[in-house]
C-alpha cells in the first residue's frame, strides 16, 4: 500500500545524503516560498507560514523526495491524481481568502497537502476524496503534524458534504466542464468557490462568489487539473445531470 514519507524517513534520506538534515529542509522550503511564490506576487505573510508548517516532503510518495520543492506537481499512485504545484496551491489560497472562523470545503483530498495549508489559516477544513487510500494516507500524514481540524470523508465530491454545510469557502482539485450544483447550494451566503472549469487540455481557474441567490464569476489564470471523476465519467468530457454551465451564472 502506498505510503506517504514519514518525518523519520525524511530525516534518514537527508543523513544518507547531505549529513545536516534541517538546514538542507529549510533551505529547500525558504528557497520554494521566495522563487516561486514571492517572485509571482503572493507574499501573504499569513500563507507563507502556513506553507511553511507544512512542510511538502511529507506529502509526497518517498521516492519523489527529491522533487518535493521543485516547481511542478507530482503524481501519485492512484489514477489521475497529483500534488499540486506549490505555487498552484499559494495561489489558490490566496484566492479563496480564508479568515480563522472559515469552514472550508476541499474536494480532492489528494496527499493532503492543500488540505494543510489551509488548516493553518481557518477554523475548520472538510476534505473529500474518492480513493480511500489517498484519503487514509493524508489523514495519517495531516495527524502527524498536530493538525486537528482537518476532517475527512471517501466519496464523490460532485455532491459535496451536504451534512456539514454550509460552507464560507469550497475549492476543488480537479477540473469540469460544468459547475455541479450541490457544491453551489452548500455555499455560504457570501461565500467563495474556486474551481478549474474546461476539458482536458484548456482550463481556467474560476472563482464563483454567492452574494444572497445569486453568484458572479471570475475567471483567474490559466491552469491544469486532472479530471474530477464521477460514476466513472471524466467530468471534463462528459456533464453531470445535475450542473451548472459556467456562463449561466
Amino acid at each position: 500500500m502506498f505510503t506517504t514519507a514519514t518525518p523519520a524517513d525524511t530525516i534518514n534520506w537527508h543523513r544518507n545524503h547531505s549529513g545536516k538534515i534541517m538546514d538542507h529542509l529549510e533551505k529547500q522550503i525558504l528557497d520554494m516560498l521566495q522563487h516561486q511564490i514571492v517572485a509571482r506576487g503572493i507574499d501573504n505573510p499569513k500563507i507563507l507560514e502556513a506553507m511553511q508548517r507544512a512542510p511538502r516532503h511529507l506529502f509526497v510518495p518517498p521516492g519523489m523526495l527529491d522533487d518535493a520543492y521543485q516547481d511542478h506537481p507530482i503524481a501519485l499512485p492512484e489514477d489521475r491524481t497529483t500534488i499540486s504545484q506549490p505555487y498552484m496551491v499559494a495561489y489558490m489560497t490566496d484566492a479563496l481568502d480564508c479568515q480563522p472562523a472559515d469552514r472550508v470545503l476541499e474536494i480532492g483530498t489528494g496527499s493532503g497537502y492543500q488540505a494543510a495549508v489551509l488548516a493553518h489559516l481557518c477554523q475548520a477544513v472538510y476534505t473529500v476524496e474518492r480513493y480511500g487510500s489517498l484519503s487514509e494516507n493524508a489523514q495519517r500524514t495531516i495527524q502527524s503534524l498536530g493538525l486537528t481540524n482537518v476532517f475527512f470523508r471517501t466519496g464523490d465530491g460532485c455532491f459535496g458534504w451536504p451534512e456539514q454545510a454550509p460552507f464560507d469557502k469550497i475549492v476543488v482539485t480537479a477540473a469540469v466542464r460544468r459547475i455541479p450544483r450541490p457544491l453551489l447550494d452548500q455555499l455560504a451566503d457570501p461565500g467563495i468557490l474556486l474551481i478549474p472549469v474546461g476539458d482536458s487540455q484548456i482550463q481556467t481557474l474560476v472563482r464563483i462568489q454567492r452574494e444572497g441567490n445569486s453568484f458572479r464569476s471570475t475567471r483567474l489564470i490559466p491552469c491544469v487539473f486532472v479530471p474530477m471523476i464521477s460514476n466513472d465519467q471524466d467530468l471534463t468530457q462528459a456533464d453531470l445531470v445535475d450542473s451548472v454551465e459556467l456562463s449561466s451564472l
